[in-house]
């Protein structure tokens, strides 16, 4: 059988008369060569605990013919991120154009394995046969990501490595890592230590949105020392995911503020706690250049940590009613000869942006910096529908495309009254399958600025992995796909025919234990009765958001 597939759940792969599958068994044996040993070293790792087979790994010799082997490699033939898969009864030949591309290969060959080869230990009974098939594939996008916010709901380092593995599994290459809220601030920064002695904890959270909800009365807290990031980070990139660290400024501040007064407008005279609920906060930093030096200084050190070539700055949902009213920010208003408090973010935001791209690196915004002036490099998050991405674009800005109407997965799943705490808009997983980043108003040539896009997950009301487990999948696997393969209008992408595959895949995340969202709704405990939400419908939302990009629509 040969194919060439353009999706990350694979279909199930029938045995054809006459061409017969391929058996893993106690002859099997890797054959790659030594710059491949990562590469074979995760392989191994993920095929042995299931099946208990040993798979000696060495080098290709022309001497000895290769027979019962997974033979792993690089080709120039093929082009960054695509690989080919060969399936024979007499082994396997896994190549790509770069090692990123071999390991969405091998994630394809684990897939073709019986949903069993996911589990940790031992499974008995079971015959460890590949089909013979030949499939060529690559993705439509170089940034297929996810955004975790880790500051509302602190998650533990081994959950993060565990999201980790989920996003590999499903091909995304880039984790959007949201450290710093005015619920909680998240990273180690050595040159300030109050910003984790202080800032990583709250005294309590608040439980469901809207006016009834009420709060827990529970402390909640908890951060990365900087040798969880370096180990994070280094664990990621081995399976080809590039973590894209993100503090959020000038508003979303309050934790930075709770820990260093002096950051907050009315400076240290006013204290501040960590902030206990949810929503847009109107504490916000001042704009003194002592702030501004306190920031570089914080993202220097960020820099140190996170080698990703594109460094997030947040810019989103900053209130200016204290700018407005504080007398020593207007004083400073009129020193730099500004009219307007918006000019007072995109300074901030301008100096932030020098200090990253001096560094080499790149700045990433949400798409309220361009309501201000940035440089040609900053990437533009558009998360408010998609006229950020146009208007980006259309400024010669690159662009990840994250609407919230299409691919916030922190949004309620169907109309069923029983959704925990239901969020804004119904986002079902037909939804976010027909997820397309690029704006159809583009031309070919502003297109070009569409890096990708990526799904974003707000945990406001997510307390557990568990509770992430359910909101986000397995809407993400659409997610996932949606960012690998053609355009929806192409007619290579099918809803109906992603969901039969979709049901062969739920198999593999049970045998990891991935508790996911089931089409009947949540299982009894995954109910949240009694704690409020805030539903909207599609006209309340689109109305809210018209309001909120009018700044940023060319």
């Amino acid at each position: 059988m040969t194919s060439t597939t353009v999706s990350v759940v694979p279909a199930p792969v029938s045995v054809e008369e006459g061409v017969g599958e391929f058996l893993l068994d106690g002859a099997t044996q890797i054959v790659a060569p030594d710059e491949l040993a990562g590469t074979v070293a995760w392989l191994q790792s993920a095929l042995r605990p299931a099946t208990g087979l040993l798979l000696r790994a060495g080098g290709p010799d022309a001497r000895q013919p290769v027979s019962r082997a997974i033979v792993l490699g690089i080709t120039a033939e093929l082009a960054p991120a695509e690989y080919r898969l060969e399936v024979t009864v007499d082994g396997v030949v896994l190549q790509g154009g770069d090692e990123a591309g071999l390991c969405a290969g091998c994630q394809t060959f684990l897939q073709l394995l019986p949903p069993q080869i996911y589990r940790r230990s031992l499974v008995e009974g079971v015959t460890w046969a590949v089909p013979a098939v030949t499939i060529v594939d690559r993705p439509r996008f170089g940034w297929r990501g996810a955004m975790l916010d880790v500051a509302r709901h602190f998650m533990p380092k081994h959950d993060v490595m565990r999201f980790l593995d989920l996003m590999a599994l499903h091909k995304l290459n880039v984790l959007h890592w949201h450290l710093t809220e005015d619920q909680g601030w998240r990273v180690e920064i050595l040159r300030y230590p109050r910003l984790t002695e202080v800032g990583s904890w709250r005294h309590e959270s608040q439980v469901g949105a809207g006016p009834d909800a009420t709060f827990d009365g529970r402390p909640h807290g908890g951060f990365y020392t900087q040798a969880d990031i370096r180990e994070i980070v280094a664990y990621a990139r081995a399976r080809h995911i590039q973590v894209v660290p993100e503090i959020d400024v000038p508003g979303h501040s309050q934790a930075a503020i709770a820990a260093y007064p002096e950051l907050g407008v009315g400076g240290a005279a006013v204290h501040r706690d960590v902030h206990t609920g949810w929503g847009i906060i109107e504490d916000v930093l001042n704009m003194e250049e002592s702030t501004l030096d306190f920031y570089k200084n914080v993202f220097t050190e960020l820099m140190e940590l996170f080698p990703s070539p594109v460094i997030g700055v947040g810019g989103d949902e900053c209130p200016r009613d204290q700018w407005r009213a504080d007398p020593r920010t207007q004083a400073i208003m009129r020193e730099r000869g500004f009219s307007d408090e918006a000019q007072l973010q995109e300074w901030f935001i301008q100096g932030l942006d020098a200090h990253i791209t001096d560094h080499g690196r790149r700045i990433y915004g949400w798409d309220e910096i361009l309501e201000g002036q940035v440089s040609s490099s900053a990437i533009v998050a558009s998360w408010r529908g998609m006229t950020g991405a146009v208007t980006a674009a259309r400024r010669g800005h690159d662009v990840v495309a994250c609407p919230d109407d299409q691919v916030y997965l922190d949004y309620r799943q169907t109309e069923l009254p029983d959704e925990p705490i239901p969020v804004s808009i119904p986002l079902t997983l037909r939804d976010v399958y027909g997820f397309e980043p690029v704006p159809a108003s583009l031309s070919s040539s502003e297109a070009e600025h569409v890096l990708g896009g990526q799904g974003n997950i707000w945990t406001e009301h997510m307390d557990s992995a568990r509770t992430v487990d359910y909101l986000v999948f397995p809407r993400l696997c659409a997610l996932a796909e949606a960012v690998w393969s053609p355009r929806p209008d192409s007619g290579e992408r099918d809803f109906e025919e992603f969901s039969a595959r979709m049901a062969v895949h739920l198999e593999r995340l049970d045998a990891i234990g991935v508790e996911y969202h089931r089409e009947s709704g949540p299982l009894p405990w995954q109910k949240r009765p009694g704690v409020p939400g805030r539903p909207a419908t599609r006209e309340e939302r689109a109305a809210y958001f018209e309001e909120l990009v009018a700044a940023i629509t060319d």
